[in-house]
């Protein structure tokens, strides 16, 4: 089965957009259905956390499953049951129905960005490797900005569970397309043993490797940093900015033209910047994003355009900065990519469950507490990453 590059990375995209998807298409509707389903904003918001939590449990296994049973077969399967879940979501009649639904999705969605991943590592390497990671990302980068835009329509011809059926449907011809063109890239003279023991060593391997840690960590913050106005967007666009459902393209499609421009720089710069210099490059852009998002908070009432301004330069920093952390990592374990690909996605995951439960409700209430968010977590991401420095400085002077 040949496939070109190009149609790859479509491919790739595509199966990595699943999870934004999921997200954030519904998000225009959760007015009409805490209405529909007499359900509290609190119990439509938990929707996101019973989607998150078993999104990110599962992220330990897509990866995993992958390295011994093939990429192609994990990532078939998935899709399948994304389909279901999404058409139970969409005859849901009570919210913990629906919570059942999202868990199902949440279950699900994942396996096209790990496995994904994988492949990319599979079959390229270097340079070649990160620009294709780079056309990946840039194509992936629409998903944030489209899925609420198509939420918003929907509802004005359809219910709330139009979106659950279209989000089966978008699925559904997907996964008839990687039936019929996405090629399996791992032999099977490569593929791993799922054996407990062989397994639980495994994961010990990589929890307890120092960068593995430092580079995860440093991954999830900065991507929570970007999050967090995902998450609150409903609250941010509706309350904050006095927007309709129909408008959340003034957010997200600036911010998708960010992460585009910074994937595409991230390709430019493959096989001349290192990964390294690359990843500081970045920082500094989202640290000039979020010290310009406080200012602005501190300074002016919400109000467009300034509410939005930093918020297409931070994508633009963080979709610089993700190839190439992702590449680091994936290039500490070689012969467990998958593996490593999950695990690195579930610390990812399980910081963005914890702080949609915990985190971001707190923040909500107003643009400033936003704005400390995005903040707080970037620097926590700097720090993260900083400290794989001093891991690599210890290690040179042993």
């Amino acid at each position: 089965m040949k496939i070109s590059q190009q149609h790859f990375a479509f491919l790739l995209a595509a199966l990595s957009a699943i999870g934004p998807f999921a997200i954030d298409t519904y998000l225009p509707a959760f007015p009409e259905m805490a209405q529909q389903l007499g359900a509290s904003a609190l119990q439509i918001q938990q929707t996101l956390t019973f989607y998150l939590i078993p999104f990110g449990f599962m992220m330990l296994w897509h990866g995993t499953l992958s390295d011994a049973l093939g990429r192609r077969r994990i990532i078939l399967a998935g899709l399948l049951l994304f389909v279901l879940a999404s058409l139970l979501c969409a005859f849901a009649t009570r919210i913990e129905m629906l919570w059942l639904g999202r868990a199902l999705q949440g279950m699900s969605s994942g396996v096209g960005m790990v496995v994904g991943r994988a492949m990319v590592r599979d079959v390229l390497h270097g340079a070649h490797a990160q620009r294709l990671m780079a056309k990946v990302a840039i194509l992936f980068a629409i998903a944030p900005a489209v899925s609420p835009i198509v939420g918003g329509y929907l509802l004005r011809f359809y219910d709330w569970q139009g979106i659950f059926i279209f989000l089966a449907l978008f699925t559904g011809l997907l996964l008839a397309a990687c039936l019929a063109w996405l090629p399996e890239t791992l032999a099977v003279e490569k593929r791993q043993s799922l054996h407990p023991l062989k397994l639980l060593r495994a994961y010990q391997d990589v929890l307890s490797h120092g960068m593995f840690n430092r580079l995860a960590m440093a991954s999830a913050f900065t991507f929570n940093a970007f999050f967090i106005y995902v998450v609150a967007a409903p609250v941010f666009l509706i309350r904050h900015l006095g927007l309709t459902p129909q408008s959340f393209a003034v957010m997200f499609v600036p911010q998708v033209a960010g992460m585009m421009i910074g994937s595409f720089l991230s390709g430019r710069f493959a096989g001349r910047l290192t990964h390294r210099r690359t990843i500081v490059i970045s920082y500094a852009v989202m640290a000039v994003a979020a010290s310009l998002n406080l200012v602005i908070n501190l300074v002016l009432p919400p109000s467009l355009p300034w509410s939005i301004l930093p918020l297409p330069l931070f994508a633009c920093g963080m979709s610089l900065s993700m190839p190439n952390m992702q590449l680091l990592v994936l290039d500490l374990f070689p012969e467990r990519r998958g593996l490593t690909s999950s695990t690195m996605s579930a610390i990812s995951t399980l910081v963005g469950a914890l702080s949609t439960a915990l985190i971001i409700p707190l923040l909500w209430d107003s643009t400033l507490g936003l704005s400390l968010g995005m903040a707080g977590f970037l620097v926590l991401g700097v720090i993260s990453f900083a400290l794989t420095r001093t891991l690599d400085e210890a290690h040179a002077g042993a």
